[in-house]
C-alpha cells in the first residue's frame, strides 16, 4: 500500500513510540499481549494503558485485573495495584495469587488488618509460601489494636525463615530473621533453637 508521507510518518511515530497500529490492537487479547510485551520490556507505564484498553473490551477478564495490579506493584501505584486486585479476587476468590498479591499491597499501604485477612486465607492453603508467611508476619508485627499477635508473629516469622532457606533464598531469609529479632525484643522473648 501506498501511504500518503503524513499518515506514513504517523504510523511510524505510534510504532516508534511502542505501541502497535491500531489495526493490529482491535481486540482484549491483542491489549492484554501488548501489556504483556511491554512489562516484559519493562515498561509498565506504557503496559497499563495496555492492559486498561484490554479491559474496557472485555471488562470480566480477571487476568488482565491481576497483571495491571502487577504492573500499578511496579510503578508503587499501590491505591490503584490494590483496587485492580481486589477486583480479581471479587471476581475469583479462590485465587490465591492474588490474595497473596492483594496482601503485600495491603502492607505497603499500612492496611495492616486487611493483609492479616488475606494473607492468613494464603497460608492456610498454600503452607510452603513462604513470601505469604514473611508478609503475614509483618503484618501481625505492625498491628496496632488488640489482641497484639506475638505468637501468631513469631510463629509466621520462623515459618517463613524456615521456608526461605529451604528454597536457597538466603538473603530473603537474612532480612526476615532481622524483622524476627526485632519481634522478639519487642515482645520480651528470646529466639530459640
Amino acid at each position: 500500500m501506498n501511504f500518503p508521507k503524513p499518515r506514513c510518518l504517523i504510523f511510524l511515530l505510534i510504532l516508534g513510540a511502542g505501541w502497535v497500529s491500531p489495526v493490529w490492537a482491535q481486540t482484549a487479547e491483542d491489549w492484554f499481549l501488548m501489556g504483556n510485551r511491554l512489562m516484559g520490556e519493562r515498561k509498565a507505564e506504557e503496559a497499563v494503558k495496555a492492559y486498561e484498553e484490554s479491559l474496557k473490551l472485555n471488562p470480566n477478564a480477571g487476568v488482565a485485573y491481576y497483571n495491571l495490579g502487577l504492573a500499578y506493584k511496579i510503578l508503587e501505584r499501590f491505591e490503584d495495584s490494590a483496587g485492580a486486585l481486589e477486583e480479581v479476587v471479587r471476581r475469583e476468590p479462590d485465587n490465591l495469587d492474588a490474595r497473596a498479591e492483594l496482601g503485600t499491597i495491603y502492607n505497603y499501604l499500612e492496611r495492616w488488618e486487611d493483609a492479616i485477612g488475606q494473607l492468613n486465607i494464603v497460608v492456610h492453603r498454600r503452607m510452603d509460601d513462604a513470601e505469604a508467611h514473611g508478609n503475614l508476619g509483618w503484618a501481625y508485627f505492625n498491628y496496632e489494636s488488640d489482641p497484639p499477635f506475638k505468637i501468631l508473629t513469631i510463629i509466621n516469622l520462623e515459618k517463613a525463615i524456615a521456608l526461605f532457606e529451604a528454597q536457597n533464598q538466603i538473603e530473603a531469609a537474612e532480612a526476615t530473621r532481622e524483622v524476627l529479632s526485632e519481634a522478639l525484643a519487642r515482645y520480651g522473648e528470646t529466639p530459640g533453637p
